[in-house]
């Protein structure tokens, strides 16, 4: 049996989506602020193997490059994951506003990538999903470390079920993924390789509007190193990712071999600036994923700590700024009423979630709307 969430956390709501709500909490005790998966039970009605495979996964992984499942906690109605809060923002966004960019600082990033997947395989995990989207700066400084989250399609191998599912994100997922034949933690390998290709150019190695054209391309590797998109791209972050973007995964690189490959592990990886080019590419290509006007959750704590405790503030909402397509500004506004809530009794607070697609997605970014007057 889990603890009472309430007797230690001081909660402000977060905009529900179709299987479970997001809050942004601070304990009590210490202050510390936390992203908290809130899942009704009777939401779990027929997927309890998955939430309980979410949750076996997260309590046995403890990396520095990667979101931590900090606690559990259960009332009636709900149970709650109360998870690290990473602050730093998504990936993409943090290189477009870069004004410098290299190869090497691309290395760095799948460098950390690497050795967080491979404490996973290490481990007997497969992560499954993993995709720019999923790859979150831990805090906004310039050289923050970089985070794996969302583990809602993770898998522990050995656990008696074959993985042959077809599960992932098209453009990322590996070729025998889509063959629907058994697969391994090759897969993420594979994936990894796909997120390398993006962060030396600006656009995904595999493209089509129509999915099945889309699916031939990934089941043959049919990529290519364009011109003039690659020209300025060393032979050897080529190479790396070749290695990694294998069709077969019984010769793709593990990821023990792709951290001892010289544009990881030596100084093959170039330090001409190429952010134009490839910030170009990500907005170009890239623009539906997050280019929002939004606070991230470092926005959030320190406009909340920024606010005065005893201040008297008015209920209403500004949404001018909310980050809601058309269709969805009034549904979005009645789930703003419902949801305001006070924080430490004061402070009025509405947060949003920037996705909310499953009861198994872990929140990547917060942002806020604040009442007009603030």
């Amino acid at each position: 049996m889990y603890k009472s969430a309430r007797d230690s956390h001081e909660f402000a709501c977060v905009h529900r989506g179709a299987f479970s709500e997001v809050v942004l909490a601070q304990e009590k005790l210490t202050s510390r602020m936390f992203a908290v998966k809130c899942i009704p039970k009777k939401a779990l009605k027929g997927k309890e193997s998955s939430i309980e495979n979410e949750i076996a996964v997260l309590r046995k992984i403890k990396h520095e490059n990667i979101v931590a499942l900090e606690d559990i906690y259960e009332s009636p109605d709900h149970l709650y994951l109360i998870m690290q809060l990473v602050s730093g923002g998504e990936l993409f966004d943090r290189i477009v506003e870069k004004g410098f960019y290299t190869e090497k600082d691309a290395s760095t990033l799948i460098r950390q990538v690497l050795d967080a997947v491979n404490y996973l395989h290490r481990m007997g995990i497969v992560h499954r999903d993993l995709k720019p989207e999923n790859l979150l700066y831990f805090n906004p400084q310039d050289e923050s470390k970089i985070m794996i989250s969302d583990f809602g399609l993770s898998k522990m191998e050995g656990s008696g079920d074959v993985m042959s599912t077809a599960c992932g994100t098209p453009g990322y997922v590996a070729p025998e993924v889509l063959a629907q034949k058994p697969y391994s933690k090759a897969v993420d390998c594979w994936s990894i390789g796909v997120i390398a290709y993006i962060l030396l150019c600006g656009y995904p190695p595999f493209y089509d509007e129509n999915d099945s054209k889309l699916f031939e391309q990934i089941l043959k590797a049919d990529y290519e190193f364009d011109a003039p998109y690659w020209d300025d791209i060393s032979d050897s972050a080529k190479d790396f990712i070749s290695r990694l973007m294998e069709k077969d995964p019984a010769k793709r690189f593990t990821c023990e071999q792709a951290l001892r490959h010289p544009w990881i592990a030596g100084d093959t990886a170039l330090c001409k600036n190429i952010h134009e080019s490839v910030s170009r590419q990500i907005r170009k290509n890239f623009a539906k994923s997050k280019w929002r006007q939004a606070f991230n959750a470092t926005a959030v704590v320190r406009h909340m700590r920024r606010l005065q405790l005893g201040s008297s503030m008015g209920s209403s909402i500004d949404a001018s700024n909310a980050p809601t397509r058309p269709s969805q500004t009034q549904k979005s506004a009645q789930n703003g009423r419902a949801c305001n809530t006070i924080l430490n009794n004061k402070i009025y607070t509405k947060l949003h979630e920037l996705r909310a697609r499953t009861a198994l997605h872990l929140l990547p970014t917060l942002f806020c709307i604040f009442p007009q007057h603030i």
